[in-house]
């Protein structure tokens, strides 16, 4: 590692990757327990010389073998570090003064340190040893075990629903007009999912965890999984509180159906041409966010996952068990399989894509319906965050004040005659046609002429300066 890298880690500070111990004359115990941590999560670089402020105190040059020495000793040591590490520090000068380096990568396996289990959270070393769901998480993680995939002996198929598995027969001739599940049996087709499994521990077969989720019955699903919750909410006026919500605890299929119709209901769906063909950008966006959060959620978790609408944006969050941390970026993102057999009866009904389409596709879309750029952010909880221009959540229906009972069927249009004012504003000096949306948040030029400029030239409010046909492309337009 050279000076300039050091200085740009040390510029940065600690965080999820990296530490900075004191330990000038002797190494400190909290050392290992940060290796633990390291090796459990994603690895990472400790300083020994630094105090935590980023300040270079430097390691005396005369107990920088001890320390090294005693550190070796140490990871190696089964009662110090379980299973034992095979790490090899480095000096490095800085400025004129020694530091220790010790590179540590990401383990294969759970790590303890003096029999207990570290875990990294930004940039402290969090011992979760006595908090089962964490260790869970943790050894989910390195195992590559699913917690979906566990198996319920004691409930058969008269616990599922064969409706929602017929309707999944019937949602399978989208991908394949011969599909192998149309002359299945709904046994047959569980069975080829994976949804079916022995237990290792009984020696009895039984439908998983997926299964239910899938197919299961409401009572199926909250004797299995009580957690199980999706809360959509819409805040956009009473921001302090929410405007409207739908809490759905029932089957993937349903609620899949439910988070659509909730998003159509408040967001506003402009039309956009992609070539010749008219598509719905606001329809693609959110199946491919539901779809993510449903077949890639940690089940195990009891943070309730959640979609809402906000003013300027919409997003939605659910427990994740993560491969990284921070912002994923569109070129370097690694798709992984949360919940392979969910995810797989979602691509064979045509709710999912390839691992890793929804992410490029929603990027796609978003683009066109509001002209952001999502976000994707990786941690224990996972978040997409979709940008909304003005338009979108525009009311597109009555409003009723629950406090004072008074119904406001006028809202839309006293919402147009904001626009309309904020319009005549703008257009004191003339201003074209796309200066106008733009600077109102629409992209449908053609929506918006109809909706709002028009309305305003008919009843002379507004003029054009240029010439009256309406296709010129120099017109411009002023207010009266």
């Amino acid at each position: 590692m050279t000076e300039q890298e050091l200085s740009v880690i040390l510029a940065a500070g600690e965080n999820r990757v990296v530490e900075f111990k004191k330990s000038t004359t002797d190494i400190t115990k909290d050392v290992y327990e940060t290796v633990c941590s390291f090796s459990n999560r994603d690895g990472g670089d400790i300083f020994l010389g630094i105090k935590d402020d980023g300040t270079v105190l430097g390691i005396d040059p005369s107990s920088a073998d001890k320390i090294k020495k005693n550190f070796v000793t140490s990871i190696n040591n089964s009662q110090k570090m379980y299973p034992p590490l095979y790490l090899q520090p480095e000096d490095i000068l800085y400025n004129g003064k020694l530091l220790i380096y010790i590179c540590v990568p990401i383990g294969t396996q759970v790590y303890r340190c003096s029999g207990r289990i570290y875990d990294r959270n930004n940039d402290s070393d969090v011992d979760i040893t006595d908090t089962a769901e964490l260790v869970y998480k943790l050894y989910a993680r390195k195992q590559g075990s699913y917690f979906v995939n566990k198996v319920f002996t004691g409930f058969g198929l008269d616990t599922l629903r064969p409706d929602i598995i017929e309707r999944a027969r019937k949602m399978s001739r989208i991908r394949n007009n011969n599909h192998p599940w149309l002359t299945m049996s709904d046994e047959e087709l569980l069975r080829s999912s994976g949804l079916i499994l022995t237990d290792t521990d009984k020696g009895e077969e039984g439908i998983t965890l997926a299964a239910i989720l899938l197919f299961g019955k409401d009572s199926t699903i909250m004797a299995a999984l009580p957690q199980h919750k999706t809360d959509a909410i819409f805040r956009v006026e009473n921001v302090d509180r929410y405007d409207d919500r739908d809490v759905i605890i029932t089957n993937l299929f349903d609620t899949f159906d439910r988070l659509m119709d909730f998003g159509k209901k408040h967001l506003n769906d402009p039309f956009i041409l992609e070539g010749v063909q008219a598509i719905s950008t606001r329809d693609a966006i959110l199946r491919e966010i539901f779809s993510n959060s449903l077949a890639h959620r940690d089940y195990s978790t009891g943070y309730v996952a959640k979609f809402v609408i906000e003013k300027g944006r919409m997003f939605t969050e659910n427990g994740n068990i993560a491969h990284g941390s921070g912002v994923l970026s569109l070129a370097q993102f690694q798709p992984y399989s949360k919940n392979p057999p969910i995810a797989k009866v979602f691509r064979e009904v045509s709710l999912a894509d390839e691992l890793g389409s929804g992410m490029r596709n929603t990027y796609k879309y978003t683009k066109l319906y509001s002209g952001g750029i999502p976000e994707f952010i990786e941690g224990d909880v996972f978040r997409t965050i979709i940008p909304l221009s003005a338009v979108a959540t525009e009311k597109v229906g009555p409003v009723i004040e629950v406090d004072s009972g008074i119904h406001q069927e006028n809202h839309q249009e006293n919402h147009q005659e904001s626009i309309s004012d904020k319009l005549l504003d703008f257009c004191i000096e003339p201003k074209s046609k796309k200066e106008i949306a733009t600077f109102l948040g629409y992209k449908d030029l053609r929506n918006f002429t109809i909706r709002y400029l028009n309305p305003l030239i008919e009843s002379g409010k507004i003029r054009r300066t240029v010439s009256s046909n309406p296709k010129d492309r120099n017109q411009k337009y002023i207010k009266v």
